[in-house]
């Protein structure tokens, strides 16, 4: 493998100036991540704060145990309960076989970035993920994109969730998704490693329950020797560990919504526009009817002291809300705003791992943070990468791309200058004139039909209709064996494309690592994460 740094925008204007360290952002951040000084006192911060370190780990290997292991990850447990340890976190929800590449990427930053700090600072640096099986967006999680006659296809797991639960809640039907994903796996063709991934495949479906449970097994499976911890944000024994959190949270319900309002009207003056969308009366928080598995978001009637679902099928006094947060926290779950309080309540962050949407959104809560004497650690831009495949590569400098060029704006206007210059112009001119000349003499023919048979003018004008829509049939099939006989330059530029740039938007948003794995074997990822990465902003290219 070999990498190339480019330097591109990010995919929201707030995180490239973030990425750029430009002033106008800096003070929506208590650290700049650019800064190495800034991790020292970020350690200093730490110090000053307590945190359930044993019951932490402890719950963390109890998790833990059904999926892949090694003595890397007992070493972090073990490491976790270390005082003087920090840890570097990111999360993302379970997608199904890990969801689009990115996630995947997110991993590999933590793990690196926890590497990096660990030999520079000389403490424990425990790297963890957090999925975030307390969503309940199931149609973010329940599908991949797949290669499919020259371009990319939605393959939808076949089962519905037509109600609100947890992705924690999504149990799998086992029969059904080892079938499901073995048709995924049989589009990519057969390789020399696809009996083995078949096999990983089938091994993580039995010992799998859930979505979380399978996204975790195969996360654990091909980051098992980085030492890398799991957490799930909707696991109900976690949920025992926050219920204070809860009570605190609740109780600065009004206070949290005006510190994120107030960071927003910031903000708005700098000319970004808010990533969260909020009422004045939200609460940040989901009661969880576990019966019905609804996810019901409250909002807070300050005046009435009463905490309302937005159905308004529910509601529950201050002092209601509060008893169950200590006596049922299970029923409760956080929300964009209060997860990330939860995250650094729970866990001496020394960096947390961000996307470009993240890094957006966490600029709205310095405020919120600093409600709980708290400052956000320092938000480290996870590592965007492109995989560039040998072949994919070769294309390209056949035809000359740019490839920096290619990476942003894709190749629709190429493909366009192509079909343009082996265009046979002659055929659309004499198309032009047959259709202005048939519209001519039928225009005459109606004249005289209009004086001498009048009852035939519907008949006449369906028959023009006809003829013009054979010669818009002529014209098409005459377009068809343009295309045909330029069928192996077009179908290379299309590859290119949905490689490079599918939909017009980044390959990792689309990707998915199984392709990888079937190609390059299940040590792809370990591969890729043994790759000495800048966190510098610039987007990583990764020739394969």
């Amino acid at each position: 493998m070999e990498m190339m740094n480019l330097n591109l925008p990010a995919t929201n204007k707030f995180a490239t100036a973030y990425y750029n360290g430009t002033d106008e952002v800096k003070n929506f951040f208590h650290y700049q991540y650019q800064n190495p000084s800034h991790y020292q006192k970020r350690l200093e911060e730490l110090s000053s704060r307590s945190f359930m370190r044993q019951e932490l780990a402890d719950h963390i290997e109890e998790f833990m145990k059904p999926f892949p292991t090694s003595d890397k990850v007992f070493e972090s447990i073990a490491k976790l309960k270390d005082d003087n340890s920090v840890v570097v976190i990111g999360g993302q929800q379970a997608g199904i076989l890990t969801g689009p590449l990115y996630s995947i990427h997110k991993v590999i930053s933590i793990i690196s970035f926890a590497k990096q700090k660990e030999k520079e600072l000389g403490i424990p640096v425990v790297p963890i993920f957090w999925i975030a099986g307390e969503d309940h967006d199931y149609a973010e999680v329940n599908h991949v994109y797949l290669e499919n006659r020259n371009q990319l296809e939605k393959w939808v797991y076949p089962s519905k969730v037509l109600d609100k639960r947890m992705v924690t809640d999504c149990v799998l039907n086992k029969e059904v998704c080892l079938s499901w994903i073995e048709a995924v796996i049989e589009t990519f063709g057969e390789t020399d490693h696809t009996n083995q991934l078949l096999a990983f495949s089938k091994k993580a479906v039995e010992k799998s329950e859930s979505f979380v449970d399978l996204f975790a097994y195969i996360v654990m499976e091909l980051f098992k020797e980085q030492g890398l911890l799991l957490v799930d944000s909707g696991n109900r024994k976690l949920r025992q560990l926050e219920k204070e959190i809860l009570v605190e949270q609740i109780n600065n319900a009004v206070m949290i919504t005006s510190a994120v309002e107030k960071e927003q009207a910031e903000l708005a003056k700098k000319g970004f526009s808010r990533t969260i969308e909020l009422s004045d009366k939200a609460a940040n928080l989901f009661y969880y009817d576990e019966q019905h598995y609804e996810r019901v978001l409250l909002e807070f009637d300050e005046e009435a002291n009463v905490f309302v679902g937005k159905d308004g099928l529910i509601s529950f006094t201050k002092e209601e809300l509060l008893a169950i947060a200590s006596e049922q926290p299970e029923k409760m779950s956080n929300n964009v705003v209060t997860r990330p309080l939860m995250q650094e309540k729970l866990f001496p962050t020394l960096a947390f791992i961000a996307g470009p949407g993240e890094i957006s959104y966490w600029a709205e809560l310095k405020s919120a943070f600093e409600i709980f004497d708290m400052k956000m650690p320092p938000i480290i831009p996870r590592i965007n990468i492109t995989l560039l495949e040998r072949e994919i590569e070769s294309s390209m400098n056949d035809w000359k791309f740019d490839l920096q060029e290619i990476l942003q704006r894709g190749i629709s206007e190429h493909k366009k200058s192509f079909l343009e210059s082996v265009k046979d112009t002659s055929f659309e001119h004499l198309f032009l004139e047959t259709k202005e000349q048939l519209t001519k003499n039928y225009s005459a023919i109606r004249k005289q039909t209009e004086k001498e048979y009048k009852g035939l003018l519907p008949l006449l004008k369906k028959n023009e209709s006809i003829l013009l829509k054979q010669i818009g049939y002529m014209e098409e099939k005459i377009e068809e064996a343009l295309l045909l006989k330029h069928d192996t330059a077009i179908k290379q530029l299309d590859c290119i494309d949905y490689s490079i740039r599918p939909f017009g938007g980044p390959q990792e948003r689309m990707w998915n690592i199984y392709y990888f794995l079937n190609k390059y074997g299940l040590d792809f990822v370990e591969r890729l994460s043994a790759l000495s990465y800048d966190f510098d902003g610039t987007h990583k290219i990764i020739k394969i």
